[in-house]
């Protein structure tokens, strides 16, 4: 009777002899999970999974955050200077049709001027023993009957004495008296106006109030 043949395994050479034949190394046995590890590691996996995809959920968030609040600083900046441009816009406007009218005025009643002086002026000139007065010559003897008929109701009795200047503009003059001078020119006016609004709107720049403020108290 003969023995059974052993069965044959191929050699994986997964072994390693040193040289006396000893094994000198032996890979270690596959480790076996049961099924509540492997339900454990698949959990701790997509939690890991989830915590990551939230992470980046976030980040990205906050990137199109800072994009928004940039995109919201740099439309701020143009607003403001919309808004100062609009105000500077208007505010010349409004100069323009002022000078119109100032000059329709002067141009109807070119002594309305020289009366207001000489009411402003009353209590300096009361005592003056002479004021003269320098017009544009085709306003002389308009601007002398209102300068006599202002003085009168002002209270001054000296002399007045009225010349023609033809280097003033229209509905300009010039008044002197022994202690001072008072003089009115339009355009000059005009110019001087100008450059004030001028100045106080580059001072005031881009730090204005907010235009719906200044709608919402009206």
């Amino acid at each position: 009777m003969t023995s059974p043949q052993p069965a044959h395994r191929k050699f994986a050479f997964d072994t390693v002899f040193d040289n006396t034949g000893a094994v000198a190394y032996s890979p270690p046995k596959p480790k076996l999970f049961t099924e509540e590890e492997v339900a454990e590691l698949r959990a701790a996996a997509f939690a890991e999974g989830e915590r990551s995809a939230v992470a980046r959920a976030e980040e990205a968030a906050a990137i199109a955050l800072r994009a928004t609040a940039d995109a919201a600083r740099a439309a701020l900046a143009s607003l403001t200077q919309v808004a100062h441009d609009h105000r500077a816009g208007s505010a010349a406007l409004a100069l323009a049709c002022g000078r119109k009218i100032a000059d329709a005025a002067l141009e109807m009643f070119p002594e309305a001027a020289l009366r207001a002086a000489i009411d402003g002026l009353a209590r300096e000139l009361e005592q003056q023993p002479r004021l003269v007065l320098r017009v544009p010559e085709e306003l002389l003897e308009r601007m002398s009957a209102a300068l006599e008929d202002a003085a009168a109701n002002a209270g001054f009795s000296g002399q007045i004495i009225a010349k023609s200047d033809p280097n003033l503009p229209r509905a300009a003059f010039m008044l002197d008296w022994a202690d001072g001078r008072a003089a009115f020119d339009p355009p000059a006016t005009a110019a001087r106006t100008a450059e004030a609004l001028n100045a106080a709107l580059a001072a005031e720049g881009l730090h204005a109030e907010p235009l719906t403020a200044a709608h919402s108290e009206g």
